[in-house]
Formats: C-alpha cells, structure tokens, sequence
C-alpha cells in the first residue's frame, strides 16, 4: 500500500502543512515529527518560492523567510532525506512549476523518489498541461496531486477521473488563509467527485478551527490545515515545536468527537 493510500485508510486524515526552512530546515525537520506525534497522517512542505500566487500574506512571508535564511530545493531534498529515517508519515511537496521546470522535471521527480516524497501539489499547472509534469511523476511512484476549485464545475469529474494520491478539495476562492466562514458548498462538489472515484478527498484553503475540522471530516476523507500553523512558526520561530503539537492535537481530536 503507498504511504499516502495507508494516510486515509479506514481512517480520518488530518493534514498539516509548514514551509520548508522557515525559521530553519532543522526546525522543519522536528515540526514534522511534532504533526505526526500530534496525529497528524500525512504532511505538506512548501518549496519556498518567490512568487507564490496561491497563497495569502501568512505564506507568503514564510516563503520570504526560508528564502532570505538560505532555503533551496537542494537542501529541502536533503532534510526529507534525513527526515525519513525517522518517519515514515507521508510527505507531499507544494510547489510552484517554475521551482520544478528550473531543476528539471526528470531530476526533480528522480530526487522525490530517492529521498521519500508520496506526492506533489503544484497550484500554478492547470488540470490540461498536467500530463507534461504527471507523465514523469508517475515514472517515479510520485502522485500529482489534483486540486478541484469551486469554479472547477463541469470540470470537477474529468479532473477527479484522473486523480492520484488524494484529492485536495480547495474550499474558498482567493489565495490561503485563515477563514472564519467557509460558504462554499463543499458537500456538492465531494458528492460530485465520489460519483467518479474512490480516490480520498481532503479539504483545505482556509480551515483553522475545530468545528471546521468535524465539519469536513464528515464530508469527505480529510481536513488540511496551512496558515494557521505556518502563523505559530511565525510567532514562535525556533520555539513553535510545542505549540504546533499543542495546536495540531486539538484539531485531531475534533476527527475523533465527532468523527
């Protein structure tokens, strides 16, 4: 079974997600470790860019501080490296397609399948150029992750009906960030997308609380949470070890109370 299939089996998952090398690739390294003592089932990395469009102010700024503390796509690979000798929790890549065209597609997924990384989630490939980067990947056992938007509607099917990995349900219009109301009518598009699939869906973009966990947990297979966690490494820089899993444990436990 591939990590990311054991992530959702007969089972809830709780995503987290950090950027790489913010405030350190040491520090990311033990926040991993912390989500998965915590309950996390599977992680994000953020491949720190200069230009990510996905992502709102919190993201953004962490990709500037891993960038400006030295940060590359080198050293990434070289810290998951060292991170899978001491979890086998799956790790997904988000990154933007100019970091992956830079470095070579072939090279790029070659190093995914060296070092352990399950999958890839590239915001900036659109679902019909996703066979240049997906054809590679799938070479090296790496799943390309989809992404199915609220405004993806006639194409929510034919995206799902190519689906690897997991789904990642995006919940709100805009860039990431902490939401406090979500009015997209998820349960829909999951409807929709199970019609065609049994790949598992999470759903993310915006998700902070626990109410919003149980929530969409209950709709579909996972819930992934991003900038409220990237907001505690910000706030406690070297120190957000014990916070992130404070943090992290609260909103798995929402899976269980109500899962």
């Amino acid at each position: 079974m591939s990590r990311i299939k054991d992530a959702f089996d007969n089972k809830k998952a709780f995503i987290g997600f950090v950027t790489a090398g913010d405030p350190s690739l040491d520090k990311t390294e033990e926040f991993v470790l912390e989500m998965e003592r915590a309950g996390a089932s599977l992680v994000e990395l953020g491949i720190p860019f200069s230009d990510p469009i996905a992502e709102g102010p919190v993201i953004q700024d962490a990709n500037i501080r891993a960038l400006k503390a030295g940060c590359t796509t080198d050293k990434i690979f070289d810290m998951v490296k060292s991170l899978r000798q001491k979890t086998q929790i799956p790790l997904v890549f988000l990154a933007y397609a100019n970091t992956l065209f830079k470095y070579g597609y072939e090279r790029f997924c070659g190093k995914c399948r060296d070092v352990g990384i399950d999958g890839l989630i590239i915001p900036d490939i659109p679902f019909e150029e996703k066979h240049e980067l997906s054809d590679i990947s799938s070479k090296y056992g790496v799943d390309m992750i989809s992404l199915i938007a609220p405004t993806s509607e006639q194409r929510i099917q034919m995206i799902a009906k190519e689906a690897q990995g997991f789904i990642y349900v995006v919940s709100s219009m805009g860039v990431t960030g902490v939401r406090s109301e979500i009015k997209t009518d998820v349960e829909s598009i999951v409807k929709s997308i199970k019609e065609v699939t049994d790949v598992p869906i999470a759903v993310g973009f915006g998700i902070n609380k626990k109410e919003q966990v149980a929530k969409y947990t209950q709709i579909a297979d996972g819930a992934i949470i991003g900038s409220a966690i990237v907001k505690i490494a910000a706030q406690y820089g070297e120190r957000a070890g014990d916070h992130i899993y404070e943090y992290v444990s609260e909103m798995v436990s929402a899976i269980y109370t109500h899962g």
